[in-house]
């Protein structure tokens, strides 16, 4: 089998398509990379194409968006894929020739709400029309946590089949024995990660506490680290005890599920789609409030009993989540829209019925 895959290079979706193709080594992906350099080793079956287009959440993306449209279409005359796997939404309204998968990972109105408290402003409205049509012109729609398929219903409208296929990860180191430090990574400057949270946070939390990512500064009780590749961040969780990450919005969060796997007490924000992935194994703290934030890492520094009892929950729950479980849930979506793709045209309009 041949997909056509997008990604773009400057967030998360870059990791879940490089780990989603190690764990389907006999299908080959086209992979179409926007938004920046590849960052890093591609797997032995990915053929990479790269544009430095922007992508649709960007300021005045449209035109670099219609011209990714025509490269993704000539990508596809090209390579013939039996699948598109779109991991954005506007290109879903595409008229490819073979059937299409959106994959809804965050989109800007359900960050807004969650962020802002808010609607997004009416500047976003040619965005939501975008998305609107990509999700109503794609086979199927993929979202990895149930409330992220749901904030999808809430804000555009789409009768488009839909399936929810949870992200998975690889890496598992023991158990937070001795460890005494407090870490979390992500772009400072996204309000959807909170970590000025952390930084508010941590004068008032008895362990260090380290934040790895672009953007911020060293400050009171915070080592600021950088951005880290991956043997950078696999250090980090190793030596931190406690993976602090108070999201305000946060579809699935690979770095959680990589702390858990690594062997850290899970302090998450109190937010329906963490609830949803992590259940009793973290601890929830309320994103806003940086006085509870640090009482709850605190809690957590000063018994030891029920920071092993958590990092040990977070790995069991973690290891649900593998690369395998993603890759059969794509590998049955990718099966079913191929086969019927080569149904005759009346059989195929009665099963999107």
């Amino acid at each position: 089998m041949k997909v056509l895959m997008t990604a773009d290079t400057v967030g998360g979706v870059w990791t879940y398509a490089t780990e989603l193709a190690r764990a389907l080594p006999d299908v080959t992906i086209v992979l179409a990379a926007m938004g920046g350099p590849i960052p890093g080793d591609v797997p032995p079956n990915v053929r990479p194409n790269l544009r430095d287009y922007k992508l649709e959440w960007m300021d005045d993306p449209w035109d670099d968006v219609a011209r990714a449209g025509d490269w993704l279409l000539d990508l596809e005359r090209i390579e013939s894929p039996d699948v598109v796997h779109l991991n954005g939404y506007a290109h879903g309204a595409l008229p490819f020739a073979a059937p299409k998968i959106v994959v809804g990972h965050s989109c800007v109105l359900s960050w807004w709400r969650a962020v802002k408290g808010e609607d997004a402003p009416d500047s976003w409205d040619h965005y939501a029309h975008a998305v609107e049509h990509g999700l109503r012109g794609a086979d199927l729609v993929v979202a990895p946590s149930a409330w992220m398929l749901g904030a999808l219903h809430e804000h555009y409208r789409f009768e488009t089949p839909s399936r929810l296929i949870y992200n998975g990860r690889v890496g598992r180191l023991p158990l937070a024995v001795g460890r005494r430090g407090v870490f979390a990574a992500g772009r400072l400057w996204d309000e959807a990660k909170n970590l000025r949270a952390v930084v508010d946070a941590a004068p008032s939390i008895s362990w260090p506490v380290r934040i790895a990512g672009d953007g911020g500064a060293s400050a009171p009780n915070v080592a600021h680290l950088g951005r880290l590749d991956g043997d950078g961040m696999s250090r980090a969780f190793a030596d931190a005890g406690i993976y602090l990450f108070p999201a305000l919005y946060e579809p699935f969060g690979l770095s959680i599920l990589e702390a858990a796997l690594a062997g850290c007490a899970l302090v998450l924000g109190d937010i329906p789609s963490l609830r949803e992935i992590w259940r009793d194994a973290a601890i929830f703290v309320p994103p806003r409030d940086p006085a509870a934030i640090a009482r709850a890492v605190n809690e957590v520094i000063d018994d030891d009993d029920l920071r092993l009892e958590l990092a040990r929950r977070a790995r069991e729950r973690g290891a649900a989540f593998t690369p395998q479980a993603m890759a059969s849930g794509y590998r049955a979506a990718y099966a079913s829209l191929s086969a019927n793709s080569q149904q005759p045209t009346a059989n195929r309009s009665e099963s999107r019925a």
